[in-house]
């Protein structure tokens, strides 16, 4: 964990690879003291030459690294990944299949919270935009599990920090859940942010985790163990005992030799009945062997995961990763109907069919029984739902309450453009994406729809402005060049109504 994060100078990983679908060649290399992502394509339809300065890696190497830089104050994760038990370079998760590369990869306070610590907080408008570095301290700090240390450096260590293994199993547990708890979907409690979490309190205090009904084990999700493990007899027979420290320490990892022999340990001390080591399969002292398959991630690509189901006679077939179901908490943790809504409504964003009618529901409802007045999260799922079934009226009331709340909500001004612009209302339209665009450039659906709407209105220079804005943070944008290309050899006039 104290190598989970740093200077890229420090976590140099040299790269060299072409992503054969889209056809751009990325090599990583160090230039006078300092790491560089170079890009190139050579097809002449799609020339394609930059390179940005890698100023942090995330990541151990372990597992996977990754590197962040910095355009204009925002900060981006690179678009490829090393991939640590295959050793090699692939695009970063969910992007194996891009045609374009993606450069617009926000890093917010959110993911870094878990690599790194002294994380800064978002500047208002958008969440990878910091006044100066996205972190101060390298790695995970002990004060991340062990909570404020300020007491115990004052008192030269006569102060005791806090022992997680001496707390409640569920606040126990969180610590490591903070960040090895995924689910299928996480909402956050209303006025709540991962980020206030600290060791000491209890996780689901902050969030609520949810998967659905039907999952086999960890459901094939990369950081789900303790999902499967809540399914596992091991955990149910330990009454609140069993937990994340009991198999596994925080402060480091035995070397491939003593594998077997430690995690074979840590069975024994509860399966040491008489006569059990030498009859229980003597032949094969791997325990896990046996009871832990480690099939592929279903949500990261040449990554396995260790099932902690603990069932026996496993094979290392991939799970099944569910689309569609009955969505429950991981744990059994109460939740509200706000929150059972949004995540209806995110599951119904990623293509579950069912989810939609059910997120409208529960969130119509919790808007009557509950004051939603500054819950913007609420406000402005809802006003997507009410767009996506035609509701316009409706979605606008949502959206507009959304933006009482926050008025640099992105998903909420976005839509409301799309709106203003199909009922004839383009300069209130072009007013709303000019504002997303401009507080936060990897919304660059906006930035097209903005370049578009500002040619239509026979704003030719600002039109390529904007172009050219997109083009620097996304430089491999096949549409924003293409228009671009128009308006200068002039077979897009922009000459307005």
């Amino acid at each position: 964990m104290g190598n989970a994060s740093g200077k890229a100078t420090e976590g140099f990983l040299p790269a060299d690879f072409t992503h054969s679908v889209s056809g751009v060649h990325y090599k990583i290399d160090q230039e006078q003291g300092r790491v560089w992502l170079h890009f190139d394509r050579d097809d002449p339809a799609r020339l394609l030459s930059g390179k940005r300065e890698l100023r942090y890696f995330i990541g151990s190497g372990k597992r996977g690294r990754t590197y962040l830089f910095e355009e204009r104050g925002y900060w981006f994760e690179a678009p490829i990944n090393w991939y640590g038990k295959k050793q090699l370079w692939d695009m970063a998760p969910n992007y194996q299949s891009a045609k374009e590369m993606p450069l617009t990869l926000p890093v917010d306070p959110g993911c870094l919270h878990c690599h790194a610590s002294s994380v800064a907080p978002s500047l208002p408008g958008a969440r990878n935009h910091f006044a100066t570095a996205p972190f101060a301290q390298d790695g995970i700090t002990c004060e991340a599990c062990h909570g404020d240390g300020a007491s115990h450096v004052a008192t030269n260590g006569k102060s005791a920090m806090l022992n997680p293994d001496r707390l409640d199993p569920i606040r126990r547990d969180s610590v490591c859940l903070n960040c090895h708890l995924e689910g299928q979907v996480a909402v956050n409690r209303i006025g709540r942010q991962p980020n206030d979490f600290k060791p000491g309190d209890n996780l689901f205090d902050f969030t609520v985790f949810f998967i659905y009904s039907g999952e086999v084990g960890s459901g094939g999700r990369a950081t789900s163990q303790w999902e499967a493990l809540l399914k596992s007899e091991c955990m149910k027979r330990s009454n609140g005992r069993m937990g994340c420290t009991t198999c596994h320490d925080p402060h480091g990892s035995p070397g491939a030799g003593q594998r077997v022999a430690f995690y074979r340990l840590k069975c024994l001390q509860c399966h040491n009945s008489a006569g059990f080591t030498q009859n229980h399969h003597p032949e094969e002292q791997d325990c896990t062997a046996c009871h832990m398959a480690r099939p592929p991630s279903n949500d990261i690509a040449h990554e396995q995961l260790t099932d902690h189901w603990i069932r026996k006679r496993v094979n290392q077939e991939r799970l099944p990763l569910a689309a569609s179901g009955e969505l429950v908490t991981v744990g059994g943790i109460p939740a509200s109907e706000r929150e059972l809504g949004l995540a209806y409504a995110q599951m119904a964003a990623r293509g579950d069919s069912h989810a939609d009618a059910k997120a409208k529901e529960l969130l119509r409802h919790s808007e009557k029984a509950n004051s939603a007045q500054d819950d913007t999260e609420l406000h402005s799922e809802l006003g997507f739902l009410e767009q996506v079934d035609g509701d316009t009226k409706d979605a606008v009331t949502e959206y507009d309450e959304a933006l009482q709340a926050d008025p640099f909500d992105a998903l909420a001004d976005g839509n409301l453009a799309v709106i203003d612009a199909k009922q004839h209302r383009l300069g209130e339209a072009l007013r709303r994406w000019r504002m997303v665009f401009d507080h936060d450039p990897s919304q660059l659906a906006a930035g097209m729809n903005l370049a578009i709407s500002e040619c239509s209105e026979g704003e030719k220079a600002e039109a390529l402005n904007t172009l050219d804005d997109i083009l620097v943070f996304s430089p491999d944008d096949g549409r924003a060049r293409g228009f671009s290309e128009e308006i200068e050899t002039g077979k897009e006039q922009c000459t307005g109504r």
